[in-house]
């Protein structure tokens, strides 16, 4: 884990300027606060150490002129450096004249669920959950459209980017970029119900070379082994057989539906559950048994499946690659 507070560690132009500008609030704030401070001691020193009245001082023009003009000047800096920032994060892309986006001009679709979020590349057509993939160069931008399917979102990484609220019937935009390599953290900061805590996606940013590969194995539909294990079989058998296809999609299958997350490469993501657990035959069995318990109020329900049902549907969702 970062032990570095993710806001105070930008890692692209748009958080190096809210960091900036963060920082030099805190700093004039720090030092008019020990000037206060520092008159306020003088004063009670001196007061102290008389046993008479101190000198009386019935105001002074100069002194006036120049307590004016201090806060003055700090609002000026202040207004030019809030300035500086909006002008940075309002290079954001917006609707055309008319009103209307085209979709070649869109990187990326982010729709926030309660409590997910759903990932689409138009230009790829290649959609996953939880989890965004982006070259790592700080001079390629990623036009992200964010939405909400149910109720008012907030899609945030600290690290990369401000905050915009998901909207439900309302698509707002934002520049998404790294400028070096890693695993950046999002969340949701906008209160969205019970499990808003554990609304958490994560931002991968990769070589321009990895990036690739990436997309291009994305776009691949599931690679089937060329024959399934009989438990994997059995499994298949099973997840079509009962009511997961009403609310998941396998690329390639007759499973089409977008209640839930896209499954078609579900054992290559690294979290279940936006964040709950990592992905791991073990936890994947887990979530199966009773996803209520993990994560309280998702709309999957305990399905009472048996143990061995279980053991059929994690063989199967590992093949998923």
């Amino acid at each position: 884990m970062n032990s570095v507070i993710p806001v105070l560690d930008p890692a692209s132009p748009q958080a190096e300027a809210i960091n900036n500008l963060f920082l030099q609030v805190l700093l004039i704030s720090a030092i008019i606060f020990a000037i206060v401070a520092g008159l306020i001691l003088i004063a009670i020193s001196r007061g102290r150490r008389k046993e008479t009245l101190p000198e009386q001082n019935f105001g002074s023009e100069k002194s006036e002129v120049f307590w004016m003009l201090g806060p003055v000047i700090i609002v000026i800096w202040l207004v030019a450096i809030s300035a500086n920032l909006v002008i940075t994060l309002n290079a954001i892309p917006q609707a055309d004249p008319d009103g209307k986006t085209d979709i070649n001009d869109i990187d990326l679709i982010v729709t926030g669920h309660q409590w997910w979020w759903e990932i689409q590349y138009p230009k790829s057509g290649i959609i996953t959950a939880n989890e965004i993939y982006i070259p790592a160069d700080k001079n390629k931008k990623f036009r992200v459209q964010v939405s909400s399917a149910d109720v008012i979102h907030c899609f945030w990484v600290p690290q990369l980017s401000r905050k915009i609220d998901a909207i439900p019937g309302r698509e707002n935009y934002i520049w998404l970029q790294a400028s070096k390599p890693g695993s950046y953290q999002g969340r949701c900061s906008e209160y969205c119900g019970a499990q808003h805590a554990w609304m958490n996606f994560k931002v991968y940013a990769v070589s321009d070379t990895e990036f690739d590969q990436w997309v291009a194995s994305e776009q691949l539909a599931t690679k089937k082994p060329k024959l399934l294990s009989p438990l994997a079989s059995a499994g298949k058998q099973f997840f079509f057989n009962a009511t997961c296809p009403q609310c998941h999609t396998i690329y390639g299958t007759p499973a089409k539906a977008t209640i839930g997350p896209d499954l078609t490469h579900f054992a290559r993501r690294k979290e279940i559950g936006a964040g709950v657990i990592d992905n791991s035959p073990e936890n994947l069995a887990l979530w199966l048994k009773d996803p209520q318990a993990l994560k309280p109020g998702c709309k999957m329900p305990d399905f009472k499946l048996s143990d061995e049902h279980i053991k059929q549907l994690v063989a199967y969702l590992e093949t998923l690659k």
